[in-house]
């Protein structure tokens, strides 16, 4: 399959370094990789085969995602991939029979993932850093906020900075993100903070018989309100899994863990159901589900049900 074949299927195709791109007719490397990454609609670029590892943008995600990389090892060789699909690449003007070769290709790409997650780790750092102090110098949350008016639910410990509301994202006990919720409802964490695995919690787990874990804040707080037990936050379907299996292996295993999903039930292999599933099969653990009033085409969450039982607009 040519490249430009594979360029029309989405970039999607892997090459192994055993089956390295050979663009037999360039004299070098650089040409050959430029044209290599135009056919997968990657313009403008200025190739430098210096051997430093360089970062550009893939084109499905936004602008700025710097999700694509390249690397020169040498003068033949040149190896390109995007960090989001996990696909690499190797152009080679000496072809892809050649053992050297492929080696100069492994040692580029193991090179990048280095770089590219002491890159993360250092972001990583450097955000928690930037929550803990704005976690320390926020006050507590305005229960007029309008996103709490909204959603009718009380604060439960959030804080507030400016018109934002913030919600602590912990890994282990440790802040290292905070979750933004704007007035409009609009929700994002902290630009280059952890978001794999991160909870927040609402109310207690001291002493508790029964833990819930549901994935939004709202979700987590209406759930709160109508059990009076404490529902850990796991921000998306996504880290329930993860979130439900620290949480198993911290408390006794006389503790009753629910997983409380978000019923996805308009969106394609409703993920929200699916997870939930899994993250209850990772743990033994039971899924409790809304119920809907008949003919209700609008709430897919437990903060949903309650706000429409309440006269109020989903």
């Amino acid at each position: 399959m040519s490249i430009q074949q594979k360029a029309r299927l989405g970039g999607r195709a892997v090459t192994s370094f055993s089956n390295a791109i050979t663009p037999y007719h360039y004299s070098t490397v650089e040409h050959a990789l430029n044209d290599v990454l135009v056919a997968y609609g990657i313009n403008g670029l200025a190739i430098r085969a210096d051997g430093d590892i360089h970062r550009f943008d893939s084109t499905d995600k936004p602008k700025g995602n710097r999700n694509g990389w390249y690397v020169c090892p040498s003068l033949e060789i040149a190896v390109f991939g995007f960090w989001h699909t996990g696909e690499q690449h190797t152009v080679s003007l000496t072809g892809e029979h050649y053992p050297a070769a492929a080696a100069e290709a492994r040692l580029a790409a193991q090179r990048a993932r280095e770089q590219r997650d002491a890159e993360r780790r250092a972001k990583q750092t450097k955000t928690a850093e930037q929550a803990r102090r704005w976690w320390a110098m926020a006050s507590g949350a305005d229960p007029s906020h309008p996103y709490l008016i909204k959603k009718r639910l009380a604060p439960h410990g959030l804080r507030q900075r400016g018109s934002m509301l913030l919600v602590p994202l912990h890994v282990n006990g440790e802040l290292v993100n905070l979750e933004r919720i704007f007035p409009d409802g609009d929700k994002r964490p902290l630009a280059g903070g952890r978001v794999k695995g991160v909870a927040s919690l609402i109310g207690s787990l001291a002493g508790s018989e029964r833990v819930l874990i549901a994935e939004g804040w709202a979700t987590a707080a209406a759930l709160h309100e109508a059990t009076g037990a404490p529902v850990v936050v796991a921000r998306n379907a996504d880290n329930l899994e993860t979130v439900a299996r620290r949480l198993r292996q911290r408390l006794p295993d006389s503790v009753c863990i629910t997983i409380a999903a978000d019923d996805d039930r308009f969106t394609d292999n409703n993920p929200g159901v699916t997870k939930a599933q899994l993250a209850a099969l990772a743990i033994g653990a039971k899924v409790l589900m809304p119920t809907f009033c008949k003919g209700c085409q609008k709430c897919t969450d437990f903060a949903d049900v309650a706000l429409c039982r309440q006269g109020g607009a989903v």
